[in-house]
């Protein structure tokens, strides 16, 4: 007899269609192989190198000793209220502030592990006033929840919070005229991780001039955060080969988060 008919009975059946979607939108944010249990042990093994520092950052080896308070996430949020305010009444680029709809702050739970850093507003966040809801955000959309994690439980937001004219890459003044409010946002959430998404975002956190090739695969310091970096989901809509350099980076980071994939 088979005792797992016993074991299963009562338990609901995926659908073959349901299976199909999901892995259907697997493939689609680059998971090209489901690892078994040992599969994530071993990754979390390799990845026990101390993670290096971001430049300009206090190390935490050199803060106060002891644990932070914790901050309720509703204190969160009321905490990122003005700065919401500060940053859509901003004009310090005078010629994004002329061309843009409105800002685009940020999404997602104050109390989030982790944070994921773009680049800058596209034409949909433009319009929408959300970071993320374009195509590159849909696929993003795919690759958060691909972690076995949902959209509405980290936090997403961008370097820039005004859309550079045609979709341009940020000036270095750009990076610098946001860089408090980005950091601002960080610093009040306090995740646990950073994921960057893409060169710009990764310089501007990192304040490093390496490309975004050099930076994976490397843990690094950001405050209390340890951070990790990989190719923007834009760069993947262009060039699919890389969703599994992606995927390769968010198996390092979930099993750093103890996260089974």
């Amino acid at each position: 007899m088979d005792d797992t008919k016993g074991k299963n009975r009562g338990q609901p059946t995926p659908s073959r269609r349901a299976v199909r979607q999901k892995l259907e939108s697997l493939v689609d944010a680059g998971v090209l192989d489901l690892p078994r249990r040992s599969g994530v042990a071993s990754v979390v093994a390799a990845q026990t190198t101390r993670p290096e520092k971001s430049v300009g950052m206090v190390p935490a080896n050199q803060r106060p000793a002891g644990p932070l308070p914790a901050v309720d996430p509703a204190e969160k949020l009321r905490l990122l209220e003005p700065l919401r305010a500060e940053v859509a009444g901003c004009r310090r680029c005078e010629e994004l502030a002329c061309a843009r709809t409105q800002t685009v702050f940020g999404t997602g739970s104050p109390g989030a592990r982790i944070c994921f850093l773009g680049e800058a507003p596209g034409a949909d966040e433009d319009a929408s006033g959300i970071p993320f809801v374009g195509r590159a955000g849909q696929l993003l959309t795919k690759i958060i929840e691909a972690c076995r994690l949902r959209r509405e439980d980290v936090y997403i937001l961008n370097v820039l919070k005004c859309r550079p004219p045609g979709n341009r890459p940020p000036t270095a003044d750009e990076v610098a005229n946001c860089r408090g409010f980005f950091e601002r946002q960080l610093e009040i959430i306090g995740p646990e991780f950073i994921c960057c998404l893409g060169t710009t975002a990764a310089q501007a956190l990192l304040r490093s001039e390496e490309p975004i090739g050099r930076l994976r695969g490397r843990w690094f310091e950001h405050g209390d955060s340890q951070v990790i970096c990989t190719y923007h989901p834009s760069y993947l809509l262009r060039n699919p080969a890389a969703k599994r350099h992606v995927w390769d980076d968010m198996k390092i980071l979930m099993a750093r988060m103890g996260v089974e994939l």
